[in-house]
């Protein structure tokens, strides 16, 4: 078999996945024009065109300086103190949320006894605890925190317990007629098992930790992209405002493709996060 016969199926293969990209990404390139064009006729201050939303986020949020891994001195100012309490707060609600829904999952009446409360917890808009929080924790990155924390808890909570409970009664079964002991049945057969349904509460939680994030930093923080965007809507600066906006769903894309890359590699056993649904043997 020659060089090229090897190289050719790899660059065909290079070619089709430009072709899809180009394929997804033509809506998203024609509402750009769409909106340029609209913003450009009716001259509104409130929506800028395209062009300048560009303009002000590269000359906002980049800089040419390498030594600044060519961020700009506003981005560490209002993007890493966001950064850093969402951070805590889906951390430690990662954290407890796994380690109670494992435990009431596997204690059936601390399952029983806590199910009430955590479905009361789920009803409540963690946003209409604001107020309280700010009584509480004051104009402080607690309450950031905390409201964070609050809102990703139930997701990754309740994902947990039924990811638990749903484990596969043959595997269970096979497990105690082995006589696992308790460290090898939950490394072998709880923890893989209940994993999949793990990674999807952490997932639904990084979106609502980005939400709870902005909405708190609007109304109580003095440094944060939810406080940058308040500035700017009050000194009118209206394409400063969309590059916050802009910024904020690149994150969001970062945060979930990083997410789906971990769950790749770690549940590449499990056929449901695999691109062709098949089964590894």
């Amino acid at each position: 078999m020659s060089t090229n016969d090897v190289t050719r199926p790899s660059l065909v293969g290079s070619a089709l996945a430009v072709g899809r990209g180009v394929r997804s990404l033509w809506l998203l390139a024609l509402l750009l024009v769409v909106w340029e064009v609209a913003a450009r006729l009716a001259g509104s201050l409130f929506i800028p065109p395209v062009s300048q939303i560009f303009v002000a986020f590269v000359d906002t949020w980049l800089s040419s300086s390498p030594t600044s891994l060519f961020l700009s001195e506003q981005f560490r100012t209002d993007v890493l103190p966001s950064l850093v309490r969402l951070g805590l707060g889906y951390g430690t609600a990662a954290t407890v949320g796994i380690c109670a829904g494992i435990l009431i999952g596997v204690w059936r009446p601390a399952g029983a006894f806590f199910n009430p409360l955590i479905r009361l917890g789920m009803s409540v808009p963690v946003t209409a605890l604001l107020p309280i929080a700010i009584v509480v924790f004051g104009i402080t990155s607690g309450m950031n925190v905390f409201l964070i924390g609050l809102g990703c808890l139930w997701p990754i909570l309740i994902n947990t317990y039924d990811g638990v409970r749903g484990l596969d009664r043959t595997a269970v079964t096979a497990a105690k007629s082995l006589r696992l002991t308790r460290r090898r049945y939950f490394l072998q057969v709880l923890l893989p098992g209940a994993s999949p349904a793990i990674f999807a509460g952490l997932r639904i939680s990084i979106g609502i930790a980005l939400v709870l994030m902005v909405v708190s930093e609007l109304y109580a923080a003095t440094a944060g992209l939810g406080f940058y965007i308040v500035n700017q809507q009050r000194l009118f600066r209206f394409p400063e405002l969309w590059s916050a906006i802009v910024l904020l769903a690149l994150l969001g894309i970062l945060f979930n493709a990083v997410f789906a890359l971990v769950e790749r590699l770690l549940l590449s056993w499990h056929r449901n996060v695999r691109p062709d649904g098949a089964e590894r043997h």
